[in-house]
């Protein structure tokens, strides 16, 4: 398997709030009309969400919930039988 990087992590942070940062955008305008009220609220919600992402995706990458090790098949015969590949028949 592998670790993602810490670029790796800035750069899915920003591809999704640009996504997220324009839902909000166009919703604030919706409501309110104001081109200068949706940008200030778009951009302040990009700028705090982007940071507690990415805080939030590193602190997941120190956990190991959910995570087994590459080639790892959960229920299989060699879950059961440790050491079975290096038994004879």
């Amino acid at each position: 398997m592998f670790k993602e990087s810490a670029m790796r992590s800035v750069l899915k942070a920003i591809s999704w709030r640009v996504l997220a940062t324009l839902t909000t955008t166009i919703l604030v305008y919706l409501f309110t009309r104001s081109t200068e009220i949706a940008v200030t609220i778009g951009l302040l919600e990009a700028v705090a969400k982007m940071a507690l992402y990415y805080f939030h995706e590193r602190f997941w990458n120190q956990l190991n919930v959910g995570r087994r090790p590459a080639g790892h098949h959960t229920g299989s015969a060699l879950d059961a039988a440790p050491g079975a590949l290096n038994q004879e028949p």
